[in-house]
């Protein structure tokens, strides 16, 4: 008689729709205790820069303030304009568990619509790199997702967020797809097989974050939308890993500027 098959560790004891015990909320409030700081909400608005190359842009540049009231242990807040907007920029929050991780204590602090602009590697092409992908749907190659939702293969966006932000960039006239991406916790293992099989789903990206930062919002009620710089081809062809003109940021600062106006009225 065959052996039954198991679900991996990683699915025991997950319910997705019980309470938690610790909340954001909680570690906040310890945070600015310890660090004498006031409870001032962060701007309704706000981006996660995994690549950290935009933060680092607009430092350099002068046009980013330190937002002094975060209490997050283990990230800096910005503040920025963009547009007639000041929104707040977290860099280097780089993979699904860090992701969501900050995305829980922007939303417990005021945050209203979060946005992740992150660089990815071109799976099917929508063209030659660089350009930018909006992501609908997000392969569940990792672990956090599966804390806030029950297994399934794809995490969701919320459609009228991918509808807006993409007819927002295409009458901004920018290099853009939409589709989904496939978010993976294993960077250096992105086999040929995997690559094959991704392709066949026609996936155009792999990323870092998109599945569960999806997986967090659907879970909270939170908007949260995710997009992919394709920048790459994994390494496999000489003069890669090219952003453009000062690491991408002004095509990033571009594409953010389109999303943020459409997406003002879902906060």
């Amino acid at each position: 008689m065959p052996a039954r098959a198991t679900l991996p560790p990683i699915l025991d004891h997950k319910s997705p729709t019980a309470a938690t015990v610790f909340e954001p909320t909680a570690l906040l409030r310890e945070a600015r205790r310890q660090k004498g700081l006031d409870a001032e909400p962060v701007p309704r608005v706000c981006i996660l820069d995994p690549d950290g190359d935009l933060v680092r842009r607009l430092r350099q540049t002068g046009a980013a303030q330190r937002f002094e009231s975060w209490p997050c242990y283990h990230t800096r807040l910005d503040v920025f304009a963009l547009g007639e907007r000041d929104v707040g920029i977290v860099g280097c929050a780089v993979g699904a568990p860090f992701a969501v991780l900050i995305a829980e204590q922007l939303f417990a602090s005021g945050c209203e619509l979060l946005i992740s602009l992150t660089s990815a590697g071109q799976i099917v092409a929508s063209g030659a790199p660089p350009y930018f992908v909006v992501i609908d749907r997000a392969l569940r190659d990792e672990g956090t997702s599966y804390h806030y939702a029950a297994p399934t293969q794809f995490a969701a966006a919320d459609p009228e967020l991918v509808a807006r932000a993409s007819e927002a960039l295409r009458h901004a006239h920018l290099p853009v797809a939409t589709g989904p991406s496939w978010t993976t916790d294993a960077p250096y293992r992105e086999t040929q097989s995997a690559i094959e099989a991704a392709r066949q789903q026609n996936i155009l990206a792999v990323e870092m974050e998109a599945a569960a930062l999806y997986a967090f919002a659907r879970a909270k009620g939170a908007k949260v939308l995710c997009l992919a710089h394709v920048t790459n081809t994994m390494g496999r062809s000489d003069q890669d890993f090219e952003k453009g003109v000062a690491d991408g940021t002004a095509d990033a600062l571009a594409v953010l500027a389109a999303v943020v106006p459409a997406l003002i009225g879902t906060a």
